[in-house]
């Protein structure tokens, strides 16, 4: 079977597209590596979005939370339900490792599962799979997390947080908040300004008064099993520690991208090369959806303000059948 447009990655952009999809009467397939919205299974068991339910909303489709800003196990919700509802062509746990072109404009996708064939492409894989790692010795021991689940599994623990971003300033506060004795390691010389406003000045009063130690302008030199080493302007410190949280920030799948052979932009940004107006890559019939298109500008995009990119895919998809 040939494809009218296959859709690399099952996150909220994926289903986005594919509704627009089916909606147009294309043919379709979602490839997703893993479960549906696989990166926002890995958020933080008790965060709550920035953004309102109604803001994160596809297609008209209701986003009910119980209160104004949702909480993660209600998007997980919605988005389940929404791939349930509009009865989504979706293949989960099934990776993809390249992509040939054909000849006609069309191209030959390989996963981990299977090979299938479409005349156009949509890559909306996200930027939260992938961390940007610490490249220190000792980062790969079990002990190091990049990506904070609960506070429970650290209480009475010696826990270092890397970062002074929302995710480190929360995986911080719960923690110490739940008994953890915590110290973040602050790459800059103060929190980060665009942390959310309610947690800003929390974080910033409990270092204050010493109940979260924060060593700033610091940098991990090496982990090992029961202590940290930390570059300081001070000059070396070694710390004990019982676990590190690595809150280092994420990047897209640049390896995907390679392996795609999507061109990417020689600046700071590192954007995926695309048409504005289209979302169209310099690939024909390739296109890029959701939060990806920034590139490692990755407080440039959201969800609430990639909605369109669906209906931007599939009319220029619908405009070149014509």
């Amino acid at each position: 079977m040939t494809y009218d447009l296959i859709i690399i990655g099952g996150g909220p952009s994926g289903i986005n597209v594919a509704i627009s999809a089916r909606k147009a009467g294309l043919s379709y397939l979602i490839l997703e590596k893993g479960m549906v919205v696989n990166s926002l299974f890995y958020f933080p068991v008790n965060m709550t979005f920035f953004s309102t339910s109604l803001k994160l909303e596809i297609h008209d489709i209701p986003f009910i939370s119980h209160g104004d800003k949702p909480t993660r196990s209600e998007a997980l919700e919605y988005y389940r339900r929404l791939v349930q509802s509009q009865q989504l062509n979706i293949n989960l746990y099934e990776e993809v490792k390249e992509m040939m072109p054909v000849g006609d404009g069309s191209y030959t996708v390989y996963t981990t599962k299977g090979d299938y064939h479409a005349r156009a492409i949509c890559v909306s894989t996200g930027f939260y799979d992938t961390p940007r790692m610490m490249s220190v010795p000792g980062e790969g021991l079990p002990k190091v997390k990049h990506y904070y689940d609960d506070p429970h599994a650290y209480i009475g623990q010696k826990v270092l947080v890397v970062g002074a971003a929302n995710s480190a300033c929360d995986a911080a506060l719960e923690c110490w908040r739940k008994g953890a004795e915590v110290t973040m390691a602050i790459r800059s010389g103060e929190i980060y300004d665009r942390v959310k406003y309610w947690i800003k000045p929390d974080i910033e009063n409990r270092i204050k008064e010493g109940s979260i130690t924060a060593y700033f302008n610091t940098t991990v030199s090496a982990i090992r099993p029961t202590e940290v080493d930390l570059v300081t302007p001070g000059g070396p410190l070694t710390i004990d520690n019982d676990f590190v949280l690595a809150m280092t920030g994420y990047q897209p799948n640049y390896s995907l991208f390679e392996a795609l052979g999507l061109p990417i932009s020689d600046d700071d940004a590192c954007k995926p090369v695309f048409n504005e107006d289209t979302l169209e890559t310099t690939l024909p019939n390739v296109y890029m959806a959701g939060v990806a298109c920034a590139g490692k500008q990755t407080s440039k995009l959201f969800i609430e303000n990639t909605r369109d990119h669906g209906g931007v895919i599939v009319r220029s998809i619908l405009g070149k059948k014509i």
